[in-house]
């Protein structure tokens, strides 16, 4: 294996790991699910470090490295939203703002000379949903009776960040759609 490929074989750790904390929070084997996530979270940081350290960042790295990400974001909030933790319209919510994120993303990609970067707006929502869902999974195993459901108002905070989110990444999608036209 060639040094340059250690980001994607990171990005492909995390789509093994999906299933694993899928049915981790489904069998409600929550600590197991936070450990499996918290791996995946150690690949993804490490697999950017690695890429932008020693400019390893390739084609196939731009797409699967996100992907794996979503994935792995959509893949817990559906398992929390099956077991009735979190309400469906938070799941509704991320799954449209990932639709069209990957949407726009592939139209973007197609563009020989436009180059897809994560904002701090898309960090920031990215962050919020992942203590959010530590949160849950913590709250979740220790059956933690509180009237003040924290993980909650991560979500909804998570969830204003998302839109937030979309909001400025259509509007940057549609400034280099404009640009690109003259």
């Amino acid at each position: 294996m060639k040094k340059e490929n250690i980001p994607n074989m990171l990005s492909i750790i995390r789509f093994i790991l999906i299933p694993f904390i899928f049915f981790s929070v489904i069998y409600q084997h929550y600590i197991e699910a936070l450990i499996f996530f918290t791996i995946s979270a150690i690949t993804d940081i490490l697999d950017g470090y690695i890429a932008r350290k020693y400019n390893y960042i390739t084609d196939i790295g731009k797409l699967i490295d996100p992907l794996a990400d979503k994935l792995t974001q959509i893949s817990i909030i559906c398992a929390l939203t099956i077991l009735k933790i979190l309400p469906w319209w938070i799941l509704t919510i991320i799954i449209i703002k990932e639709f069209v994120m990957i949407v726009s993303a592939t139209i973007l990609y197609s563009k020989k000379d436009v180059v897809v970067y994560s904002k701090w707006y898309g960090k920031l929502a990215t962050t919020l949903l992942y203590l959010a869902i530590v949160c849950s999974l913590i709250i979740n195993q220790f059956n933690i009776s509180i009237s003040f459901r924290i993980d909650l108002y991560l979500y909804y905070l998570a969830i204003i960040a998302t839109i937030f989110s979309l909001i400025m990444y259509s509007i940057k999608f549609k400034f280099k759609a404009n640009y690109n036209r003259q």
